[in-house]
């Protein structure tokens, strides 16, 4: 059973910056390909970036694309999102999910976490 504990979440003005960090712990993280997803107040959940295994694939989604960057550190069992540029469209919670394949579909993934807010003032 894997856990994953995201932070780093808070309020920044538009045009800001922010580091979210997710902890993984009771499974094999360096075997697990990882995303990040966001849902926003009334929305659906979507997808914004993942990550295979060995951090050699990346994926974004069209509406962060150049502004976000993810990457993972093996040896701290971590994946980050940094988000630059950040505009209030983005305010969301961001979770993050472990799971066998990189994908942009939030059903194949099997772990997630409990979330971190993000709010960005205009």
């Amino acid at each position: 059973q894997v856990q994953l504990v995201e932070s780093g979440g808070g309020l920044v003005q538009a045009g800001g910056s922010l580091r979210l960090s997710c902890a993984a712990s009771g499974g094999t993280f360096s075997s697990q390909a990882m995303g990040w997803f966001r849902q926003a107040p009334g929305k659906e959940r979507e997808f914004v970036a993942a990550i295979s295994w060995s951090g050699g694939s990346t994926f974004y989604a069209d509406s962060v694309k150049g502004r976000f960057t993810i990457s993972r550190d093996n040896a701290k069992d971590t994946v980050y999102l940094q988000m630059n540029s950040l505009k209030p469209e983005d305010t969301a919670v961001y979770y993050c999910a472990a799971g066998v394949i990189v994908t942009r579909r939030p059903e194949e993934y099997d772990y997630w976490g409990q979330g971190t807010q993000v709010t960005v003032s205009s």
